[in-house]
């Protein structure tokens, strides 16, 4: 009977893929002293809803939380910059990050990508990087988001009251000398 428990066990290790991933990635680096990992929830928006369209409404609701994780670049850490911009990259060729947009620029870049498809997007992973700064990667989670509502999105960040408070922590660490 062990034989069979130890080569289940043995199966189960070797079936277990250790692919990396956006996840595992900020989990793995939110802890590191050149990294600041900062989860916001939907309440930083601050918004009246009575003031919000049905649409809106239905937009605003399918947002979950945003995960921010910023590399920040100083004289002293450039192999390590270059290292986790590196792996970042190779994380995102993945095809279940499909991109949206992509803006490239002389020692910068952005970029846009999604997890799902034309009907419901899991994440909006948004991405960039500056040589002389570092890079930050955000994460945008909700439930059943439609592509159709990104305007609706746009609307709503214009009627709210960002509560900057939940973001002092990033940018005091972006800030710091």
């Amino acid at each position: 009977m062990n034989k069979y428990i130890s080569i289940a066990i043995i199966t189960l290790c070797i079936g277990c893929k250790q692919e990396a991933s956006l996840q595992k990635y900020f989990v793995e680096s939110g802890d590191k002293k050149e990294f600041m990992s900062l989860d916001v929830s939907s309440s930083i928006l601050n918004i009246n809803e009575t003031k919000l369209s049905a649409s809106e409404k239905k937009a605003l609701q399918s947002f979950d939380k945003v995960n921010i994780l910023a590399f920040k670049k100083d004289g002293k850490n450039n192999a390590q910059y270059i290292k986790e911009i590196k792996e970042v990259k190779e994380i995102l060729k993945d095809t279940v990050y499909q991109p949206l947009i992509k803006l490239n620029g002389v020692g910068q870049n952005a970029s846009i990508m999604i997890v799902g498809d034309n009907k419901e997007i899991d994440e909006l992973i948004l991405f960039g990087n500056k040589k002389e700064l570092g890079f930050t990667v955000i994460r945008v989670l909700g439930n059943d988001m439609k592509p159709e509502n990104a305007m609706e999105f746009l609307s709503i960040l214009q009627k709210s009251n960002i509560d900057m408070e939940q973001l002092k922590p990033i940018l005091n660490f972006v800030n710091k000398k």
